[in-house]
């Protein structure tokens, strides 16, 4: 008997052990079975706390390299990659934005392209056709399409850009859920659209919002998934467009009486195989109303988004997968122009009707089953029978992407992206191979890779330290950063991040901006990041409010070699900054420096920056993007732009403190990460 009640305790001491160890593995608390191997690699803690936050924020902001060492480095990585950190100061910023949160369907009836209400307005007799783009009175004109927007309850589609702009810069410079924001912008990056192309300029902020930002740390496949039922994406590569032939469905005839016949042709066609009836041409720009074929997005989805252009496709396999794509289309999302397309299937078929009838209605995509192709297609050796099943063609569609997503060329294309990014421009093989092994263990799993990439050596090897040259964009953001500045007016940050070389949203091309050094630096780049640099810290950026007193703190005297240095560890921590101090404290004392930039008795000379608050045109073959009213504004000439004359109207110390800065931020180490 006592052995019993021996053995029954120890089962129940048992048993409560493993409940209360599994009650702590799934706790909600931070757990990191895992420990960064900095100190094989040289680094101490900070060096190593801020290795994490160039590659992995847009830049540490004053004192946050000591939170982290804090926190611990395992735990923050680990916190960044939930991204679950409140953001309610972010929101605060954000609430003014009305128009970030729209559905497709609502940025359609409130801001719908300009030439939607041009045509609109011709059609109401508001405006005569004669008149658009010829007007000669421009200010009538004008008054008379804004009093028609008005009236019908229209917004400017410019302010629709605006707005997402402003609101992309905003999160980059304040969300407390850095990792999330900086893969945000890497995934627009690598599934890139383009605000150039004019039908899918209005879906591009939800297309970030709901399809990248959600996806940016989770499965790979649901992102790519997402992204190609996108109307964006749809648009932007003209997959919306894309038809298979038209087919017939031949009557039963008994084999034997084919054989019979000698109709050998009748033969093979036996059955309920489908018969082509007309053979559709192969479109790779498809004009108006025309439709075909188009291999534009079957050729990206392989060559950008998944295999690689070194990935064992061929061009045969890009047509039978746009074969396989067709019938992949935008649910109808408006009244007007783009969304429209579909209108008429829909309502002649019924909404309730779709399902039966095989189409697949999923948010603003619609698959239709009588533009698929309905026969054989081999994709990479992979067989896609034929059949007339209508729910069998959408399955094909996803079947596709599936076995890109989950191809071994994807993942080392995708690992190798990843570490460019946030390793070095050339990563050693050696991590390539232990994240594509990552990548394909874990179904994808963005987390998983990241984790692997940064556990290893290479990561942190001193090597890949301060090697990625910023962005015009990561520039001016962590510049913002590191001196707590207050942004009032995003927009004008945008201006200058376009001089710079990086118009966010605007690259035309799929394969998205260059994430190589080589690409942002040169003799012009470098001026106007000096230019940008000193104009911040001067207080010449209007709606950018910068106060370097409280930047610093003042235990030493205010003398050139102190500021410098005061600075240096503000902006360049983990940097030896003597040497800077040294050559730039004769410059910073020369005689009537302060006098030449302090001149109060006469007013600042601002040059303006030349800004860009207007899409420009599309691709040849693109519908233009353009605002409903004419912008009868001196256009921008193509000779180079003047100079800002920089000016701070206080005294000598805040003149020392902003060239200080503003030298210090244009210098080649800033520009590291």
């Amino acid at each position: 008997m006592k052995k019993v009640l021996k053995i029954c305790y120890f089962a129940a001491l048992m048993t409560g052990g493993l409940f209360l160890l599994t009650s702590f593995l799934t706790s909600s608390s931070p757990v990191t079975p895992y420990q960064f191997p900095y100190k094989h690699a040289g680094l101490t803690e900070r060096q190593a706390a801020e290795h994490l936050l160039d590659r992995f924020t847009y830049g540490a902001t004053p004192a946050q390299i000591d939170q982290v060492i804090k926190m611990g480095l395992e735990n923050w990585f680990s916190q960044q990659l939930n991204a679950e950190q409140p953001d309610d100061s972010l929101n605060k910023r954000l609430n003014s934005y009305d128009a970030i949160n729209l559905s497709n369907t609502e940025v359609c009836r409130e801001y719908p392209p300009g030439f939607v209400i041009r045509s609109m307005a011709i059609k109401d007799s508001v405006i005569s056709k004669d008149s658009v783009d010829k007007a000669v009175d421009k200010k009538t004109f004008n008054a008379k399409l804004q009093a028609y927007m008005n009236k019908k309850g229209f917004k400017s589609d410019q302010d629709l850009y605006k707005q997402f702009i402003d609101q992309n810069i905003l999160r980059a410079a304040y969300t407390n859920n850095q990792l999330q924001e900086v893969l945000t912008d890497f995934w627009f990056n690598h599934f890139n659209v383009s605000f150039f192309k004019g039908e899918c300029a209005q879906f591009i902020p939800a297309y970030e919002r709901d399809i990248i930002r959600p996806n940016s740390l989770g499965k790979f496949d649901q992102m790519l998934m997402a992204s190609a039922k996108s109307p964006a994406m749809l648009y932007y590569l003209d997959n919306f467009t894309s038809v298979g032939p038209v087919v017939v469905t031949p009557p039963k005839i008994p084999v034997k009486a084919a054989v019979a016949n000698g109709d050998i042709s009748m033969m093979m066609s036996a059955g309920n195989a489908a018969i082509t009836a007309n053979k559709v041409k192969t479109l790779t720009q498809p004009g108006k109303n025309v439709n075909g074929l188009n291999e534009n997005y079957a050729r990206e989805v392989m060559e950008l988004h998944t295999l690689g252009v070194d990935g064992g496709y061929t061009q045969q396999d890009v047509t039978q997968a746009a074969r396989v794509l067709t019938g992949w289309t935008i649910y109808p999302i408006s009244d007007q122009a783009y969304g429209s397309n579909m209108k008429g299937l829909v309502a002649k078929i019924g909404e309730n009707n779709l399902a039966k009838k095989g189409y697949i209605h999923e948010g603003d995509f619609l698959f239709t089953p009588n533009r698929h192709d309905q026969g054989e297609k081999v994709v990479l050796g992979h067989i896609f029978p034929s059949s007339t099943d209508p729910t069998a063609g959408y399955q094909e569609g996803v079947s596709l992407l599936e076995m890109l997503a989950h191809h071994p060329s994807t993942a080392k294309f995708i690992c190798k992206k990843l570490a460019v990014r946030f390793v070095s421009d050339n990563p050693p093989q050696s991590l390539l191979k232990k994240m594509a092994k990552s990548f394909t263990a874990h179904d994808g799993d963005i987390k998983q890779v990241l984790i692997t990439m940064v556990n290893s050596r290479e990561f942190w090897d001193k090597k890949a330290l301060l090697t990625k040259t910023k962005s015009p964009f990561e520039l001016a953001i962590s510049a913002v950063r590191g001196l707590n500045a207050d942004i009032k007016d995003p927009y004008q940050l945008f201006n200058w991040i376009s001089k710079m070389g990086e118009k966010i949203y605007y690259y035309q091309a799929p394969t998205g901006f260059p994430d190589r050094g080589q690409y942002w630096i040169n003799t012009g780049a470098l001026l106007n990041r000096m230019d940008f640099s000193l104009a911040l810290t001067s207080g010449q950026i209007s709606g950018v409010k910068v106060d370097l007193n409280n930047c610093i703190t003042h235990q030493q005297p205010a003398d050139a070699e102190n500021t410098i240095m005061s600075f240096s560890k503000l902006l360049l921590p983990e940097q030896n900054a003597d040497q800077m101090a040294k050559e730039l404290s004769p410059f910073l004392n020369a005689p009537g420096l302060a006098a030449k930039m302090n001149n109060t008795t006469q007013p600042i000379k601002q040059v303006p920056v030349p800004t860009m608050e207007k899409p420009m045109a599309g691709a040849p073959g693109d519908m233009m993007l353009m605002s409903a009213v004419i912008d009868n504004k001196p256009k921008p000439t193509a000779q180079e732009p003047a100079r800002t004359i920089y000016a701070i109207n206080n005294n000598r110390s805040n003149t020392m403190q902003a060239l200080a800065a503003g030298i210090i931020i244009g210098s080649p180490e800033f520009q590291k990460r």
